[in-house]
């Protein structure tokens, strides 16, 4: 299903059959998302708008989780890894609905993570503001993190300015695996001060980051507004777009935590009890 949002001269499509996404976003007169599956995309349903993710965010190496004596295989959906969580290619169900919000739910699959539980979230368009809140639900005790991986449009021959006010990133592998080291930002990798994108080719894990995260258009600037639990920011930008994820814990928290990195932001819930963040974009 198709729901439109609207709050004076904005426009927002959510697409509860793929993942509950943000499929769409007129803002300031023009589109700002890749509103499309990007062609030649190894994983299509990861490669345009915007989409929760969640029960985990970024990669789970070789699908592996181990916690607390429990030992499961997550389907790898990226070469050797298991990629954004179980929800963002899953139809959704379409609660509560208006003019300008929308509530959707699903539940998450025991079959992609063994714990089960429940996914909830809400957008709600105002005039020059997009709010966005997640939560989700324990059935048993479990690890779990959630974040947004939105995809920005770059047109043709346009430049984007990207501000993340975070002083440390992590150190990753080839395969995009973080260590648990972090080292100091710098040069390409320092955002702080909202640097052209230019041909900058990102992906990097921000950790500590403080809010708001910018993205600025020639035209446009969207600050992407958030607070704890979110604490971290991935920001990847291949040509023609850029992803800025703030999320609540780091990719491949579980295995780093369970080694005794701190920080890495991974929850654990009890039945019943739920991890709830919240989003606000603001042009």
């Amino acid at each position: 299903m198709i729901v439109r949002l609207s709050a004076g001269p904005d426009r927002a499509l959510v697409d509860s059959t793929a993942g509950g996404r943000l499929a769409s976003l007129v803002a300031g007169g023009r589109e700002r998302l890749v509103n499309r599956p990007q062609p030649g995309s190894a994983l299509p349903m990861v490669s345009w708008g915007s989409f929760l993710m969640a029960p985990w965010v970024g990669r789970i190496a070789q699908g592996r989780l181990e916690w607390r004596g429990r030992a499961a295989e997550l389907p790898r959906n990226e070469g050797r890894h298991a990629l954004h969580g179980a929800v963002f290619d899953v139809p959704w169900t379409v609660g509560a609905r208006g003019a300008a919000s929308v509530e959707m739910s699903c539940p998450i699959d025991a079959q992609r993570w063994p714990f089960g539980g429940r996914a909830w979230q809400r957008l709600t368009l105002g005039p020059g503001s997009l709010r966005f809140e997640a939560t989700v639900t324990a059935a048993e005790p479990m690890p779990v993190a959630l974040g947004w991986h939105p995809w920005f449009q770059r047109g043709p021959g346009e430049d984007l300015a990207v501000t993340v006010r975070a002083d440390r990133r992590l150190t990753l592998d080839a395969e995009l695996i973080p260590s648990g080291a972090t080292v100091p930002v710098g040069g390409a990798h320092d955002l702080r001060a909202g640097p052209a994108l230019g041909n900058r080719r990102l992906d990097d894990v921000f950790i500590d980051a403080r809010g708001p995260a910018i993205v600025r258009w020639p035209d446009l600037e969207l600050q992407l507004e958030f607070e704890a639990p979110l604490s971290s920011v991935v920001v990847f930008s291949p040509a023609g777009s850029v992803c800025v994820e703030p999320a609540t814990a780091w990719p491949d928290a579980l295995r780093l935590s369970t080694a005794g990195v701190a920080g890495t932001g991974q929850f654990v819930l009890e039945p019943g009890e739920e991890l709830t963040a919240t989003m606000t974009w603001r042009w």
